[in-house]
């Protein structure tokens, strides 16, 4: 009983974690979702979210319907995002040279994956990373505990240390969105138990349902950003738009 109660606490750990080592947009996207449906539950279990804050929608908890929703709308904008700048479209209307350029492309591109295969030191930092993270989200709730439950700091401490760590290693513009959304919901996780307290006001709908549109408007930035990214270089990857730069110089 201890496990399943625990499970959406390991589901949110082994999300982020995946989130941070792994380079595949497909699996980060999947994991992204993983992490905001672990969330829902978690918070769901928690006892701070009382009756009168979660009794507004019938059969499900008013937060947790605006957790659920927020996720599921952030996931499907990344996702649709990655989609359309994965395509190739208009093959047919290209001429010969521009057919000659785009197979030379793909080769450029398939030697580039094959070498990235084969470069395991990719996964070393996000690697260490991960333990630094991992480490630091076991000794902080000891040391400086806020929230009521360790669970709760913990998993806020976790999110937001990943997210971090998201950032600093991160190959491409998805995975900066990618660990600004984890430091959201670092975030979103802890106002929710801060404001749960005793003492606090209480948790409100109107600030909660404004950290979501908050966390949805950044997905929309996010592929705006990779639209213009990508229109200008045809690629997401950072290491081009540094490259030009440098050329530019």
């Amino acid at each position: 009983m201890s496990l399943l109660t625990n499970l959406p606490l390991i589901g949110i750990a082994l999300s982020a974690a995946l989130v941070l080592l792994m380079r595949d947009w497909r699996v980060s996207f999947s994991a992204l979702l993983v992490h905001y449906i672990a969330l829902t539950v978690f918070l769901a279990q928690q006892p701070f979210l009382s009756a009168s804050a979660t009794g507004s929608i019938p059969g499900v908890g008013t937060i947790v319907a605006v957790k659920l929703i927020t996720g599921l709308a952030v996931t499907a904008i990344l996702t649709l995002t990655a989609l359309t700048f994965s395509r190739e479209y208009g093959l047919e209307d290209l001429d010969e040279f521009g057919l000659s350029e785009l197979r030379r492309a793909a080769r450029a591109a398939q030697r580039q994956r094959m070498t990235q295969v084969a470069r395991l030191d990719d996964y070393i930092v996000p690697f260490w990373a991960m333990v630094l993270a991992l480490l630091a989200s076991l000794t902080l709730p000891l040391i400086y505990p806020i929230a009521t439950a360790r669970s709760v700091d913990f998993a806020w401490y976790w999110l937001g240390l990943t997210g971090l760590f998201t950032l600093a290693t991160a190959g491409d513009l998805l995975k900066i969105g990618l660990g600004l959304l984890l430091c959201t919901s670092s975030i979103d996780l802890l106002y929710t138990s801060l404001v749960s307290n005793p003492q606090a006001s209480g948790v409100g709908v109107a600030p909660l349902a404004l950290l979501s549109l908050v966390t949805i408007l950044l997905a929309l930035v996010i592929a705006y950003l990779c639209g213009l990214l990508y229109g200008r270089l045809k690629t997401l990857e950072l290491n081009e738009l540094y490259r030009q730069r440098m050329m530019q110089r």
